[in-house]
């Protein structure tokens, strides 16, 4: 399963990259949107792919009847799922007023607006 996810996380990964050296500014915002889920696959995978029950001991146990499942690599997808969507939001709202303001979404003709 892992080599799965591997592959999975390496084509995000290009397809975020190549997205991201277009010249158009909504394929930027795809891309990085690619990119961010290529990261969460890739913590995902390094948290390690088992099975296990919830890490809460029973009242009066010591040690747990089961493996538990590792919480840290659930918290980490879940604080960066909030920070990509707040990048996001952020960028399409830049997008916008970039787009309203010059008139194009175009790299390179935003370049020319510099003077």
């Amino acid at each position: 399963m892992e080599a799965v996810l591997a592959l999975v996380i390496g084509t995000l990964y290009a397809a975020g990259l190549y997205l991201m050296m277009r010249r158009n500014l909504i394929q930027l915002i795809i891309g990085l949107s690619l990119l961010s889920h290529g990261a969460n696959l890739l913590i995902f995978t390094a948290g390690g792919l088992r099975g296990g029950g919830a890490p809460i001991l029973a009242e009066g146990e010591k040690v747990f009847a089961t493996t538990p499942a590792d919480p840290l690599p659930q918290a980490l997808i879940l604080t960066a799922i909030v920070i990509s969507f707040a990048v996001t939001a952020f960028a399409l709202v830049l997008f916008l007023r970039t787009y309203q303001t010059v008139g194009t979404d175009d790299v390179d003709k935003l370049k020319e607006t510099d003077t």
